[in-house]
């Protein structure tokens, strides 16, 4: 089974930048698509961004879409999500997901979430 562990959230103010990580263990990547979740406080939890390690897809909300960025780094096993010209809406805890194959609406594995605070 695929083991997730996210760091690199914190507090930023508006306007400022994040990377976040994903550090995959126990499968490889190859197989799986690899999801970025969040959940702000009071609300239900969305899906962020997606990339399919199989053919290389990537898929995005439409509010981040130019502003995040999801990656694979070719070199480990981890996966990136870069956060730019951050919003305080963006606040809440981002979860990185597994689910094999090309798609990431049903995960199977869930990290344990990393906190991003944007606010003045």
């Amino acid at each position: 089974q695929v083991q997730l562990v996210e760091s690199g959230g914190g507090w930023v103010q508006p306007g400022d930048s994040l990377r976040l990580s994903c550090a995959v263990s126990g499968r490889s990547l190859d197989y799986y698509a690899i999801g970025w979740f969040r959940q702000a406080p009071g609300k239900e939890r969305e899906g962020v961004a997606c990339r399919s390690n199989s053919d290389g897809n990537t898929y995005y909300a439409d509010f981040v879409r130019g502003r995040f960025t999801i990656s694979r780094d070719n070199t480990k096993p981890t996966m990136y999500l870069q956060l730019n010209s951050l919003k305080p809406e963006d606040t809440a805890i981002y979860y990185c997901t597994a689910q094999r194959g090309l798609l990431c609406d049903s995960p199977e594995t869930w990290g344990q979430g990393t906190q991003v605070i944007v606010s003045s």
